[in-house]
């Protein structure tokens, strides 16, 4: 077959592709560095012909006037199931929901519910065997793409060529818009000496050897700078970043130890600098492999001495982790918080680790709570918890009764809410 000829074939421009979307379709989007830029940047010039279309994505990088614009309620509804910063500004439009889900079930629940009518997603070009490759983000894709009617993929020669599961044939895939703007990077995250200080808490918690999940943000940069003197550490994580590669290439990461996928990186997404897209391209050190397996707490506790590093933006003194509301209101979204503090917890010699600042807004604001207010989402329960820390120091919640915790959490928390803390646990009997 000349896989240049149909590739050819299928390639149409944006209006084109956008033809294809009609009124209460199920259209599911690629995440991240890997959303379709140009085809989520005119979605809303076909409003005036479709309504209740659904659009099913998480860590949108770009505002999109298809969501942003009030007028387009009734028209789409974005179904999000991580917020970024236009979520959270457009929830109150009612142009946007949240999905409440675990992601290595998100595919398979959200399948159970409906049946894709459309995927968009991004490619690296085809090779001489007809393959594109799906590049930074394999969350959800491939589910999608194999249960969809219809896949439409922006192909951009920006995009890494990386390996795992990634691999789509160009006769799955039905059009292509071809583009080739440049691809979402992070900015440089910026460490204060809280950050420092709780790196430094973290990295003590972890062993030579050890298979790290670690996140985005200034505290897990912080954690990789302390890592950096550690030996043999592996690495099988929700997110790729910079601080991953930093890791790697103080030789601190070298994988010999795992004991699943040993001598692989393995992930199901990457975000960062163009630095890590190019140390991804072609490198088959890296695997990407679905959120179906990759965040299965079963799958992670087969790390043996898995260690998961994750924030919080509430904590309350039972134990109790809010890591995505703020009271009521949405701020980001479950992700795979509770799998990787679960598979952890499960793995032989294996660790969750909990590392935020104590308080914020300029220490007005305790992180730990007595109690949690009315609509705070929990996100990781209390009997799912187990390490603790902030620049105050490490508590240790493992087989602890709630009197127990309280003394612990208060320890580490703020002095300047210390007192109160104790007044409130004695007042409420939060023993």
């Amino acid at each position: 077959m000349n896989y240049k000829e149909l590739y050819r074939r299928k390639v149409v421009s944006v209006e084109e592709a956008l033809q294809e979307i009609k009124s209460h379709h199920e259209v599911v989007c690629g995440l991240a560095a890997c959303e379709p830029v140009a085809l989520l940047s005119e979605l809303h010039t076909i409003k005036d012909r479709v309504e209740d279309v659904s659009v099913v994505t998480a860590l949108l990088m770009g505002k999109y006037e298809f969501y942003m614009n009030p007028e387009m309620k009734g028209h789409f509804l974005l179904n999000n199931w991580f917020y970024t910063d236009g979520p959270r500004e457009a929830h109150s439009l009612g142009t946007v929901s949240y999905v409440p889900m675990q992601l290595h079930q998100f595919s398979s629940k959200r399948l159970a519910y409906r049946k894709p009518n459309v995927f968009l997603g991004c490619a690296s070009p085809m090779d001489k065997h007809g393959y594109v490759s799906l590049s930074l983000s394999t969350v959800m894709e491939k589910d999608i793409i194999e249960n969809s009617d219809l896949v439409i993929l922006e192909t951009n020669p920006n995009l890494p060529r990386t390996f795992g599961d990634t691999h789509v044939h160009i006769s799955e895939i039905d059009y292509i818009v071809e583009t080739d703007r440049s691809i979402p990077e992070l900015p440089a995250m910026k460490i204060d000496e809280k950050d420092h200080i709780i790196g430094s808490y973290v990295a003590d918690l972890i062993e030579d050897g050890s298979t790290i999940q670690i996140g985005l943000g200034s505290i897990p940069g912080a954690v990789a700078l302390s890592l950096s003197h550690k030996k043999d550490l592996g690495v099988h994580t929700e997110m790729l970043t910079d601080c991953i590669l930093d890791l790697y290439e103080a030789g601190a990461i070298t994988n010999r130890r795992k004991t699943l996928w040993k001598d692989k990186i393995i992930t199901g997404l990457a975000l960062g600098s163009r630095r890590l897209y190019d140390f991804l391209d072609d490198n088959m050190l890296v695997e990407f492999h679905r959120s179906s397996v990759v965040n299965d707490p079963r799958v992670i506790a087969k790390n043996n001495k898995m260690v998961s590093i994750n924030s919080a933006l509430q904590m309350d003194l039972t134990g109790q982790c809010c890591a995505e509301s703020v009271g009521a209101r949405q701020f980001s979204g479950t992700g795979g918080h509770k799998e990787f503090a679960n598979g952890s917890q499960e793995s032989l010699g294996g660790k969750s680790i909990l590392a935020f600042h104590s308080s914020t807004k300029k220490d007005t604001i305790s992180r730990i709570v007595p109690l949690f207010e009315e609509g705070t989402i929990v996100t990781t329960s209390r009997v799912d918890v187990d390490y603790i820390v902030t620049e105050y120091g490490v508590a240790c919640l493992r087989g602890r009764s709630v009197q127990e915790r309280v003394k612990e959490l208060i320890n580490i928390a703020h002095p300047n809410f210390r007192d109160y803390l104790r007044s409130e646990a004695k007042r409420k009997l939060i023993w």
